[in-house]
């Protein structure tokens, strides 16, 4: 006699963004996810009861890891330059860790099971570039963000930073890019509007 799995249904979860990096949204089918568990289709109708139900799973987890990053690093008593670096490496490290989270923000199928998804990340991500912009502003106040820049010129290209590692990632779906090149961008980025005396 077999035993499920603990957690089956984060297994599921797993499979299906495993599915969504490889292949795209649209390869996140109940007969893939069951090949790839090793699994019958059946088996994960007794978890997620349709396609919807899965996706929508998938939207609570990233929005989770989201907030958390946020919540983590907006409302903390360390300097606004130590939270806008932590929280902008903290979005990195969660694309290493999901890095279908670009190949489902850039599916542009209205029909597509995921629009639930991108949906609400694109709402998560106003929220995040909200918080840099006022990060910077925090920032530019303490004296370590030069003042003679518009906080949210600053806020857009340190969110470049961030988009163009994504898109990286959508072409080379190598994952490593982020940990080995993201934070060299970004202290390069934030250097270059670093506070000196002259300013």
């Amino acid at each position: 006699m077999t035993t499920e799995p603990k957690d089956r249904k984060a297994e599921i979860l797993d499979a299906a963004l495993d599915l969504a990096f490889e292949g795209g949204p649209a390869r996140v089918t109940t007969v893939a996810i069951a090949e790839r568990l090793g699994i019958t289709q059946p088996a994960i109708y007794r978890y997620y009861s349709t396609k919807a139900d899965l996706w929508r799973s998938i939207t609570d987890r990233l929005g989770h890891n989201v907030a958390r990053n946020l919540e983590a690093n907006v409302d903390n008593n360390k300097p606004a330059y130590v939270r806008l670096h932590t929280l902008v490496l903290g979005q990195l490290a969660l694309i290493e860790r999901i890095p279908a989270l670009p190949e489902i923000m850039l599916t542009r199928d209205p029909m597509a099971g995921d629009g639930v998804v991108r949906a609400a990340m694109q709402t998560r991500m106003a929220e995040f570039q909200g918080a840099v912009v006022q990060l910077c502003i925090s920032a530019q106040q303490e004296g370590t963000l030069r003042p003679d820049v518009p906080a949210v010129d600053i806020a857009a290209l340190i969110m470049g930073v961030v988009q163009s590692m994504a898109l990286r990632l959508v072409l080379t779906h190598d994952p490593t890019l982020l940990a080995r090149d993201g934070a060299r961008l970004l202290e390069l980025q934030l250097a270059a509007f670093a506070r000196t005396d002259g300013t």
